[in-house]
């Protein structure tokens, strides 16, 4: 029987139908919202804030169980608040909006921050231009808590670096223009400390090479009492420039950057004090060899002395030196040597100035060592089976907190041991990477923790590794990445060039078959003490080797010889032979990869950047076809062309190892390559000069491969800014889909 509705829209069976529609429709979308959280794209990655972290940027009060941070958006107004570590109950003490000057509309906004000694001014550093690749010129400004005023440090022309009080707080230094200058922060008055500062001179900062390979920017400090100031002094006139070029402009402009190359001469070093009454400078004795580097210095927990450190030319030797600052007269204390190289540690004073500790590896790990003011040995604190990382400090009862590799070098954990030498426990549990920060008195720390499948999280301690309570959960972050379905990131060893044992992670597609086999990228940097494969959150790059899984490859990486935290004969063995042993272990490693039933050993690749871009081309030539592709991202291509103190420090010169560098230069062997190959640079880069690219060209054209460029105006060694980073890895994928996996894909 036939039944006919008159009102459709009132009847059970329509309801239903709607009803029907409507559950089907959610369901799409919420499929289509699932997928699109669970796609990784290089937009996403490169070119939205999708996964930007919520760590908190903070800062110990210097009294008080306190910490501050700042809050607001990067380019405007930013608040100021203190939290006090117990309660976490948080106050504000600077309102962002009130940070204006007499006469001015708009507030200035806190990029960086600085308490006076007793709490009751802030100095504000803002308004900063990059150079090179530090946020270090700006203008800084004094606010006074209780006048509620914003003063600038300094009313004269030009822009101030490396700003700082003096430890009684009436005073803050600065360098303008390659000279020291001081503002009395009473009086306002403005003193110059030294007056030859200029393009050759530098005073109270840096030259190039010193800020790139010895950390070394700000080159100035206070002593205790506020009387003085000891600085470095670099005289650089006899370094050459080396020309950048600017060819986005009608005529081509020249930009020189002061640079040394390996085997040239470097900047001559005085290290001076100034009397701030009277403008008296004392130079200190350095000895009578003066092709060394002074990598440290400071006031030695006293007002009349200095300690620095000075290494040689090899930088195989490395003393630590006490300076009187009323007659400059010198004396080495304690040295450290290596038949390698010796790295710029530093010590760490403690009891008031009567000792200090020094981590060393002079006994095959690096360890720490207690010595008495004169340098005589007290006692090793630490004979483990493994490295210290860092030495954080010491508390007020002489107890000792560190972070080490005890549980193997792909984890980090924070550790504590008496002076004494006794007593050593592990603060931080969960496995994975811990960095921490304490507070001055070494009462509390605040622990930044990851691992390869977690992003970072803040959480704050007692300094005995009780909990207290988290900072930032980076619980957003969080949820993104567990939407993403990833896969584990999955350790392992694989066999070296001589069969040894070498730290390794792969990555697999998420639907991956055993069965089936994969293409598989090498993620390479290998650089001397260097680590890619850690037990900790590797970001946006980590997050692009998981978008290749999503696309169906396998993606790998493995920690040559002579990376970091094996000890030092594992590190050292490839002393005045970069490259060579380094290359050999990664071609090694790929083929184990392809002996294995799921890896493609016709579609192996390797990608790197810097010293990684150095190995995978290295490692590309000298691979006789193992390799099917290679990305290298501004490389070295022949140590001549790269700094002295880097090179020296694992090459020497190029005058006393001519064979070593000729060995270690991709340069050597662009005749031998087989595969495809991306060579990729920024013209604008300071650091690996695109130099290194042009000559591998020419190599490469002589011998008539056939690869692809491709060259970013201007970009420094970084590489980016505005859609620079999503061109760029959009390239490497596309270029990777056609030369390695074999199809276009659209990421």
């Amino acid at each position: 029987m036939t039944r006919t509705i008159n009102n459709p829209s009132s009847s059970n069976e329509f309801r239903i139908m709607r009803l029907l529609t409507a559950v089907l429709a959610l369901a799409c979308s919420t499929a289509s919202l699932v997928s699109q959280e669970s796609a990784l794209t290089v937009q996403r990655i490169w070119g939205s804030s999708d996964f930007a972290s919520d760590l908190v940027s903070v800062r110990w009060m210097p009294d008080g169980p306190y910490y501050t941070a700042t809050e607001g958006a990067e380019n405007g107004p930013r608040d100021l608040y203190r939290i006090d570590v117990r309660s976490g109950e948080r106050d504000l003490l600077v309102l962002g909006a009130d940070l204006v000057l007499p006469g001015q509309d708009e507030p200035i906004t806190i990029e960086r921050y600085q308490f006076s000694p007793d709490a009751t001014k802030l100095l504000i550093f803002t308004s900063s231009v990059r150079v090179w690749r530090q946020k270090t010129k700006g203008e800084y400004y004094v606010w006074d808590f209780e006048a509620r005023q914003l003063t600038p440090v300094s009313t004269a022309p030009g822009l101030q670096m490396f700003a700082k009080f003096s430890a009684d707080g009436r005073l803050v230094g600065f360098v303008r223009d390659n000279n020291i200058f001081v503002t009395d922060l009473e009086t306002g008055q403005e003193t110059q400390l030294t007056h030859d500062g200029g393009e050759d001179i530098i005073n109270g900062t840096s030259d190039w090479v010193y800020e790139e390979e010895l950390g070394l920017r700000d080159a100035f400090r206070f002593s205790p009492d506020g009387r003085r100031v000891a600085f470095w002094r670099l005289d650089q006139t006899v370094i050459k420039p080396f020309y950048l070029i600017d060819e986005t402009k009608l005529y081509p402009e020249l930009i020189p950057v002061r640079y040394p190359k390996a085997g040239e001469q470097n900047s001559s070093v005085q290290i001076g004090v100034v009397e701030i009454a009277t403008g008296e400078t004392r130079w200190v004795d350095l000895g009578a060899d003066d092709d060394i580097y002074v990598a440290g210095m400071d006031f030695a927990e006293s007002s009349d002395e200095i300690w620095l450190t000075r290494l040689n030319r090899h930088q195989n030797r490395l003393d630590l030196m006490l300076a009187d600052v009323h007659t400059g007269e010198s004396r080495v204390i304690m040295s450290d040597t290596d038949s390698a190289w010796v790295d710029a540690n530093k010590p760490i004073w403690f009891d008031d100035g009567r000792r200090f500790l020094f981590r060393s590896e002079r006994d095959g790990r690096y360890q720490i060592f207690s010595f008495h003011r004169d340098g005589s040995r007290v006692r090793k604190l630490t004979a483990e089976e493994w490295d210290v990382t860092t030495i954080h400090g010491v508390d007020g009862r002489n107890r000792v907190y560190f972070t080490g590799v005890g549980e193997g070098p792909l984890q980090r954990h924070v550790y504590r041991v008496g002076s004494n030498g006794r007593g050593l426990r592990r603060l931080s549990e969960d496995p994975g990477t811990h960095s921490a920060s304490f507070d001055p008195s070494f009462r509390y720390y605040i622990d930044t923790y990851s691992t390869a499948a977690r992003p970072p999280v803040q959480i704050l301690y007692r300094a005995d590794g009780r909990r207290m309570r988290v900072i930032a959960d980076n619980a957003e972050l969080m949820a993104k990445i567990e939407a993403l379905d990833l896969t584990p990131q999955e350790f392992m060893t694989v066999p070296g060039e001589e069969g040894t044992p070498l730290n390794a992670f792969i990555i697999k597609p998420p639907d991956f078959d055993p069965n089936r086999r994969y293409p598989l990228l090498m993620y390479v940097y290998g650089g001397p003490r260097s680590q890619t494969v850690r037990d900790a959150w590797g970001g946006d790059r980590y997050l692009w080797h998981q978008m290749l899984a999503q696309q169906g490859y396998l993606v790998a990486s493995v920690d040559n010889r002579g990376t970091g935290w094996r000890g030092r004969d594992f590190t050292k063995q490839t002393y005045l032979n970069l490259g060579t042993l380094e290359s050999a272990d990664q071609i090694a490693a790929a083929r184990h990869f392809a002996s294995l039933p799921y890896v493609d050993g016709a579609r192996i690749g390797i990608w790197g950047w810097s010293y990684g871009g150095y190995m995978s081309s290295l490692s590309l030539f000298k691979g006789q076809g193992i390799f099917r592709a290679a990305i290298s991202v501004a490389p070295v291509t022949d140590w001549r062309l790269y700094d002295t103190i880097y090179t020296e420090r694992f090459m020497r010169t190029p005058q006393e190892n001519a064979e070593g560098y000729d060995r270690s230069a991709p340069l050597t062997y662009a005749d031998r390559m087989e595969g495809r190959f991306l060579l990729v640079h920024g013209s604008g880069d300071d650091n690996v000069h695109m130099q290194n690219t042009t000559q591998l060209v020419e190599r490469l054209e002589n011998a008539n491969k056939q690869f692809d460029l491709r060259i970013y105006p201007n970009k420094t060694h970084a590489i980016a800014g505005r859609t620079t980073r999503v061109n760029l890895y959009t390239q490497f994928t596309e270029w990777l889909n056609r030369n390695l996996r074999g199809m276009e894909l659209v990421p």
